[in-house]
């Protein structure tokens, strides 16, 4: 793999936050990248329609594999309208904002309560589930919320 200076964004300026690539040299390994951080867009796609399914998670998964297969499609991703400012708050600051904190805890609690009362047959199964959903979700929440503010 070798780095490659800082994409240029098509008005022609360095774009200096976004992560420097790191480009396979290897043509088939290129493609499986390519085609992952599709996969994984495509999955963010159905995230934003579906209220329990994570956005964020699978674009940032996105602009790892296109970091390492198309400084095109990594630009791409970076500077979205849409899709760029979380992935960015994300790697540059690693911030969750309130909203996807709130979801992820109540989507973790009611998955939680789920496997609990219905699928456990005794209580060895809660506390191994328990075990690692709260390390997660205890690390969700202490992460910033919003990007630290800009000196002026």
């Amino acid at each position: 793999m070798q780095p490659m200076k800082a994409p240029i964004d098509p008005g022609g300026t360095e774009m200096p936050d976004l992560p420097a690539p790191t480009v396979s040299e290897s043509v088939w390994l290129r493609w499986l990248l390519l085609g992952f951080g599709w996969l994984m867009v495509a999955t963010g796609v159905v995230g934003i329609f579906v209220p329990v399914m994570p956005t964020t998670v699978f674009l940032i998964a996105a602009l790892w594999a296109f970091s390492r297969s198309s400084v095109r499609f990594q630009a791409w991703l970076w500077t979205h309208p849409s899709f760029g400012p979380p992935v960015r708050n994300w790697h540059l600051h690693r911030v969750i904002p309130i909203r996807g904190k709130v979801l992820a805890v109540i989507v973790m609690t009611l998955s939680f309560v789920y496997v609990a009362v219905w699928v456990a047959e005794d209580w060895r199964l809660p506390v191994a589930v328990g075990a690692v959903m709260l390390p997660a979700a205890l690390y969700i929440v202490t992460r910033r919320s919003h990007p630290p503010a800009a000196d002026s």
